[in-house]
C-alpha cells in the first residue's frame, strides 16, 4: 500500500477537525437570516417576571382595624321618636359613625351588647350624623335590651335629685 491511497479517502476526524477549524475562524453566527415581520406594530416579548423579594418590611406594625365596634356606634338615641320605635317596632336607634356601614354597625351591635338584628337600617341626618335603626331579632325584647343599653335610665325624682 502506498501513501497516496491513504490520502485519497478522508477520515472521519479529519472532517471533524476540518469543521472546527473553519467554525473557529469564521464563527459560528455567519449565516442567520433576518426573521420575516407580518406586522408593523413591535410587540415586546414577554420575559421571565420573578416574585418579589423585599429585603425589609415595608410597614413595621400593621395598623389595627380602623374602625372597631367603639368608634362605629357613637351613643344610643333616646328621643321621645325613638322609644316608640323600641315599644312598637323592637327596634334601637343609634347615633353611628358616618363612615360605618351596615355590617359594621350589626357586628358592633353583636360585640357590645350580645344581641343579634335582624334588620338594620341607616339614614343622614340634615346635621352630618348617622342615625342607624337596628330591628332586634323576634326573640329579644327591645325594651329590655334598651334598659341594658342604659337608654332608659331612670331618670331621677324632683326629691331624689335635691338629696
Amino acid at each position: 500500500m502506498t501513501l497516496s491511497m491513504f490520502s485519497a479517502v478522508a477520515k472521519p476526524q479529519d472532517a471533524k477537525a476540518k469543521a472546527a477549524k473553519k467554525a473557529a475562524l469564521k464563527g459560528t453566527n455567519g449565516t442567520k437570516s433576518a426573521k420575516i415581520r407580518t406586522s408593523v406594530t413591535f410587540h415586546r416579548p414577554k420575559t421571565l417576571s420573578l416574585a418579589r423579594k423585599p429585603k425589609y418590611p415595608r410597614k413595621s406594625v400593621h395598623h389595627v382595624p380602623r374602625m372597631d365596634e367603639f368608634r362605629t356606634i357613637v351613643h344610643p338615641l333616646n328621643t321621645e321618636s325613638a322609644m316608640k320605635k323600641i315599644e312598637d317596632n323592637n327596634t334601637l336607634v343609634f347615633v353611628v359613625d358616618i363612615k360605618a356601614n351596615k355590617r359594621q354597625i350589626k357586628e358592633a351591635v353583636f360585640k357590645l351588647y350580645q344581641v343579634k338584628a335582624d334588620k338594620i337600617n341607616t339614614l343622614i341626618r340634615p346635621d352630618g350624623k348617622k342615625k342607624a335603626f337596628v330591628r332586634l331579632d323576634k326573640s329579644l325584647d327591645a325594651l329590655e335590651v334598651a334598659n341594658k343599653v342604659r337608654c332608659l335610665a331612670p331618670t331621677p325624682t324632683y326629691a331624689q335629685a335635691l338629696i
